[in-house]
């Protein structure tokens, strides 16, 4: 039997599940009109933003990996010492930084050096070699510290700072094989052997009794030649002889006396007419007193008679020009005596040389027509091609520098990024992978996107983690097979960025900014007349607007910049729907 508490809440809840039937069913049952007006669309009203003043910055986003830069794969240009044996890597490439003169690897127990250059290692360097990559090498090693010449030729000098350089770093330089070294005394030996055979049949051919006259007489025509000529070379040495010496002497000695007697008697004629001769006085008579001397006023008697003195004179001078003639003509006859000797002496000379000549034609005649003639030539062209293949090996023979024991790499120091060889392996193709010691973002974006941008634009890296560093646009590539543009932005710091590398970043690269904070508006805001003018709806009231017309600038992430009789908080329109 039920208490009347328990009657109670069977009533309540009788009463509560009908209520909500009843609810349930009254909202889904609409009248017709409730339904269209349910359909009905929402009154038009207009979409609006506000004006704004700040700083626009317009920006090209790339997407990249931060990576080192310049990647540089790197082969070797031929073997490794001087055998061509299997190449087989002992020691391999190690990553890390490759500085000028470094290991880096070996192959058969050789070394493998790293220098900086821009031409390729292509061939052996050996003996004579000339070229740029001669001259390439020699500028590493001096700037290594080994003296070496700058030639662009593989000299002794080169080949001592090879081996110096080599020593050093604990390697020997490549000498010559063992199979070369054979047949360089091969061709040794049989240049001797040549010799000894030319020798043997020369003096064959000189001990026959028809040859050895012949020989004698050259020697003999020879001898004379050689006394001619040092005869003729003596005469041109001297003036004149010592007999014509001894007359021009002698002629010459007359001439001084002929001069020194001339100028006697010109002195003394010159006494006779400087001096008046006295006029005679009468002694004392005997009976008168003694005379007394000249009064004051007495004159001279008449001058001296100097015809005889001037005959002197005259005779002297006759004299002394006999005397200057007799000169001339001694030394015109010592002149004329000594270009006659020069001239038999000359003559002489001519002979002895025809003699030589006549005595070598016989000699050449008879050994023309002696059966070892033939022995002779043959053991001569033997000799010649002996000789000329020493000297053609010889030109390449001594220490070398294969093509395989260096690197040249357009810049150093640099880093070594991937090996692509390890010990053991031969070493038949790219050896390793290097880069610059630098980071750089390698991206690329559309074509569209990258007419914006140029090399030089500043840059903003930013990683994964947040951190931002500032960087430079470097280079821009050509289109790719998808038509896209290879993009460089180089970061303009490298701390901290060493543990990021393959790393993907997102770089936004500045293509233009404002210098102030200027007036912007949504790109879709402004709209452009038929007239070409760009205007804007400025809402004036609720659903109520006007137009203002404005100058557009630069636009950036949807935004314009824009002038006119704007101000900050007006509100714009971007859609009338």
């Amino acid at each position: 039997m039920r208490t009347p508490r328990g009657k109670l809440l069977l009533v309540l809840a009788v009463v509560l599940v009908v209520a909500g039937t009843g609810w349930g069913v009254g909202t889904l049952l609409r009248s017709p009109a409730d339904e269209a007006a349910a359909r009905k669309p929402p009154e038009p009203s207009l979409v609006t933003v506000a004006v704004e003043r700040r700083e626009l910055v317009a920006t090209v986003v790339v997407s990249g990996t931060l990576e080192y830069g310049s990647p540089y794969p790197v082969s070797l240009a031929g073997v490794v010492g001087g055998s061509e044996t299997a190449q087989r890597a002992t020691r391999a490439p190690r990553r890390g930084t490759l500085t000028e003169g470094a290991v880096m690897m070996e192959v058969n127990g050789r070394p493998v050096f790293v220098f900086s250059g821009t031409v390729p290692m292509h061939r052996s360097i050996v003996p004579g070699a000339k070229g740029a990559d001669v001259r390439q090498l020699q500028k590493a090693l001096r700037r290594l510290g080994y003296r070496a010449p700058a030639t662009g030729v593989f000299d002794q000098a080169t080949a001592a700072a090879v081996s110096r350089f080599y020593a050093k770093r604990g390697y020997e330089a490549q000498r010559p094989t063992l199979e070369l070294r054979q047949r360089h005394d091969d061709l040794r030996r049989a240049v001797r052997t040549a010799q000894e055979v030319l020798a043997t049949e020369r003096k064959a051919l000189d001990q026959g009794r028809d040859v050895l006259p012949l020989k004698v007489r050259l020697a003999n025509a020879r001898q004379d030649l050689g006394e001619a000529e040092q005869a003729l070379k003596s005469a041109r040495a001297q003036d004149h002889t010592a007999g014509d010496e001894a007359e021009v002497e002698a002629a010459e000695s007359a001439v001084r006396a002929a001069e020194e007697k001339l100028l006697a008697a010109r002195q003394e004629l010159a006494r006779a007419t400087a001096t008046p001769t006295p006029a005679p006085t009468l002694g004392p008579s005997p009976t008168t007193e003694p005379a007394t001397a000249p009064t004051a006023g007495a004159t001279a008697g008449p001058p001296a008679d100097t015809r005889l003195l001037e005959l002197r004179v005259a005779n002297a001078g006759a004299d002394l020009a006999a005397a200057r003639s007799a000169l001339e003509r001694v030394r015109e006859e010592a002149d004329t005596a000594r270009a006659r000797r020069l001239t038999e002496l000359a003559k002489n000379v001519r002979v002895a040389r025809e003699a030589v000549v006549t005595a070598e034609q016989a000699l050449r005649q008879a050994r023309q027509l002696s059966p070892v003639k033939l022995k002779v030539a043959n053991a001569r062209s033997d000799l010649a091609a002996a000789r000329a293949l020493l000297a053609e090996f010889s030109r390449t023979y001594g220490t070398v520098v294969p093509p395989g024991e260096v690197v040249f790499l357009p810049r150093l120091p640099a880093r070594l990024h991937k090996p692509t060889v390890k010990a053991g392996e031969l070493v038949d193709r790219s050896i390793a992978t290097v880069t610059s010691s630098t980071f750089v973002v390698s991206g690329s974006v559309d074509a569209a996107e990258a007419e914006r941008l140029k090399a030089g634009l500043n840059a903003s890296i930013e990683t994964e983690a947040g951190k931002i560093v500032p960087g430079t646009v470097t280079s821009l590539g050509g289109r790719d097979a998808k038509g896209a543009v290879p993009v460089t932005i180089t970061p303009a710091s490298m701390k901290g960025l060493k543990k990021l590398a393959g790393a993907p970043v997102t770089v936004r690269v500045t293509i233009g900014a404002t210098d102030r904070e200027v007036l912007v508006v949504p790109a879709a805001a402004v709209v452009t007349a038929a007239d070409g003018k760009a205007r804007v709806q400025v809402e004036t009231a609720p659903d109520r607007t006007k137009e203002v017309e404005v100058r557009t600038g630069l636009s950036a992430d949807g935004a314009v910049e824009v002038t006119g009789d704007l101000k900050p908080g007006d509100m714009v329109v971007i859609n009338s729907a």
